[in-house]
């Protein structure tokens, strides 16, 4: 990306804010699917909640997950400064 460039039509710029939004969805989705999997793990290994008890509670924190990190933040514009953010 040219150093300074500040014109919104720049092909790089917008190269780099489809690559920014890519990898933002990816992050988000990891820590979803993260939290779901190592709450799930440590209730079904490391506690008396058994498989059924471990698996209710990870789709619990999947669903709550999905609509904190993922549904909630797709809406949002990607500049950080812009009202409403």
């Amino acid at each position: 990306m040219a150093a300074g460039s500040t014109d919104p039509n720049d092909p790089e710029l917008i190269s780099h804010e489809r690559t920014y939004r890519v990898f933002n969805i990816l992050l988000r989705w990891s820590m979803t699917l993260l939290a779901a999997g190592i709450s799930f793990l440590t209730l079904w290994f490391a506690t008396g909640a058994g498989f059924v008890g471990a698996t209710i509670i990870g789709l619990i924190v999947f669903v709550g997950g999905y609509y904190f990190l993922v549904k909630h933040e797709e809406h949002q514009p990607l500049d950080v400064w812009q009202e409403g953010r």
